[in-house]
């Protein structure tokens, strides 16, 4: 699984086992999501590029260093991946956002696309793509090659929470796209749901059942 990045963070563990919590209610889910994601982006963006200029210090001249955010974008998988989506925009708030909703086939298990709304890609820009569970990796994999038809060239995806089979699928049909986590779990069961995992994070971010 070499495109796999876990952060294997103490604050990360803590706040995730919280969030596993089958008694742990949606307010209290949203917020940790949030942290979690937070934690997980100071991680994702190690890589992302730099520009160098010159300030002044009270002292003397020194080389100091720039983001250049507004050559990112932020890419939610809804619906679950929306809760993601501020913790990114406060550490990079002039990123762009679009959105792609996929849903998952309860027979075949397959994604079908039902919105598409992006914003201009080009082979500079950093694209995270945000969805909460990377379960069989068909949607996350989905929304991969909708951007890459529309001009990307550097996508990192950020999960929650990972399964194998998830990751396999990436290392299949994306090996070039790293995959960053707070964790890789057992399996995936009968239904394509993640074992231990935590449940459908939309129905429990949203309250949809």
């Amino acid at each position: 699984m070499n495109n796999l990045n876990i952060v294997d963070h103490p604050l990360i563990k803590h706040k995730l086992t919280i969030m596993r919590n089958k008694s742990t209610g949606p307010k209290e889910f949203r917020e940790l999501l949030r942290e979690i994601t937070f934690l997980l982006a100071y991680e994702a963006t190690r890589k992302i590029e730099t520009l160098q200029f010159e300030i002044e210090t009270p002292l003397e001249k020194t080389t100091g260093y720039a983001i250049e955010d507004k050559k990112v974008v932020v890419v939610p998988i809804l619906r679950a991946g929306l809760g993601m989506v501020d913790s990114i925009l406060e550490l990079l708030p002039n990123a762009s956002v679009g959105h792609i909703g996929v849903y998952r086939d309860p027979q075949t298990l397959r994604p079908v696309e039902y919105y598409c709304k992006l914003p201009n890609v080009r082979d500079a820009t950093a694209v995270f793509v945000l969805d909460p569970m990377l379960a069989t990796g068909f949607s996350g994999v989905h929304a991969v090659k909708i951007l890459k038809e529309k001009g990307a060239a550097n996508v990192i995806f950020v999960s929650l929470i990972a399964a194998p089979e998830g990751v396999r699928q990436f290392e299949i049909h994306c090996p070039d796209v790293p995959i960053y986590t707070a964790a890789l779990d057992r399996q995936l069961n009968e239904h394509g749901y993640i074992l231990p995992g935590l449940g459908d994070a939309g129905d429990r971010l949203y309250r949809t059942k």
